[in-house]
């Protein structure tokens, strides 16, 4: 085996690979950081999440059949659900009342 650093072109064959290697990573590192590549991934990502959330919801306020499927909407779930976004909508109005008549 040959010795590289007595080898002139076998070290300039080393150093092209490392710079096209290099230059990819660059070029990698570039993309990822991209605002619109960041701002597209986090939508994404944004997306899947509320999918998720939406799908838990679902199956909470649904009563399951006889197979076991989600079947119709339960009322009182529902009504419940209404109920805490009233009464945290009225304690957060009620709440900045306050804070203004100080």
């Amino acid at each position: 085996m040959a010795d590289r650093s007595s080898d002139p072109q076998a070290l300039q064959r080393e150093i092209e690979r490392s710079r096209q290697e290099l230059a990819r990573t660059i070029d990698e590192l570039a993309d990822r950081v991209n605002p619109k590549n960041v701002a597209q991934r986090g939508a994404e990502r944004l997306k899947e999440e509320v999918g998720q959330v939406r799908r838990a919801v679902d199956a909470a306020i649904r009563l399951p059949d006889e197979d076991g499927e989600p079947g119709p909407v339960n009322p009182k779930i529902v009504m419940a659900g209404v109920g805490v976004v009233v009464g945290l909508t009225v304690l957060g109005v009620m709440r900045r009342r306050s804070k203004r008549r100080r």
